[in-house]
């Protein structure tokens, strides 16, 4: 698979260092040197990783990174030359997945990149019925479409969603901890809160209304197979 790679950066230097290195792997790529350039594009043509600078004219990497997870779970890797802990913190809260500080080697890059695609491709490699579904109760999980029907009407989520379903479902009645859900769907170099998970696990039950999820409490979460309401 060819993954589309949106590297936003301001720097024209930079750019044409971090394009050179990323083609020479294979991936597509699609550069700006601005945020707002950059997001109108990605509106029919979104990317499957986002490479923000931070100091960007306009709205700056932050503003852009907020902007993307308001939509999407794809990853997204921050480099700056901000290089205090706070400014690192901030872009993981914001949704970042990784952050790199000016000035980096672009083989750390592409090493970075490949990590981080090796988790979306593992995330990717659940075990389907013959029919390429899962399903649990009323909810079915189309693993090759990745699409998500409840009640027989289909419910647009997010991928970081979709990763959540798939691991509960394939996993029914076990207990995980916020802790391996944070390693499982965010990679285990993830320094953000565990309060990730809670936010996810809202989301999902305010989109499928009566999904069994059951809070496991001061521990995790699990996808009981009763088929009740969870509380």
């Amino acid at each position: 698979m060819s993954y589309h790679i949106y590297v936003v950066e301001d720097d024209p230097n930079i750019r044409d260092i971090v394009s050179a290195y990323l083609s020479k792997e294979g991936y597509q790529l699609s550069l700006a040197n601005n945020a707002e350039d950059a997001w109108e594009l990605s509106q029919n043509d979104p990317p499957d990783m986002w490479i923000l600078d931070i100091m960007l004219p306009g709205m700056d990497g932050y503003e852009l990174c907020k902007k993307i997870r308001q939509t999407s779970e794809v990853p997204i890797i921050i480099i700056s030359a901000k290089d205090d802990e706070v400014d690192k913190i901030l872009g993981l809260e914001l949704g970042s997945d990784d952050y790199l500080t000016k000035p980096f080697s672009p083989r750390e890059l592409v090493a970075r990149v490949k990590r981080l695609f090796k988790r979306v491709d593992k995330l990717l490699q659940i075990e389907p019925s013959a029919t390429g579904e899962m399903q649990q109760g009323h909810l079915i999980l189309d693993t090759s479409g990745r699409r998500v029907f409840w009640y027989e009407q289909e419910v647009e989520v997010t991928a970081k969603e979709f990763d959540m379903l798939s691991i509960l479902v394939r996993h029914q009645n076990r207990a995980f901890s916020r802790e391996e859900l944070l390693a499982l769907i965010w990679g285990e170099d993830y320094f953000g809160s565990d309060r990730a998970v809670d936010d996810l696990i809202k989301r999902l039950r305010k989109k499928l209304d009566g999904l069994p999820v059951e809070t496991v409490w001061g521990y995790g979460y699990r996808l009981r197979t009763d088929g009740e309401e969870s509380k």
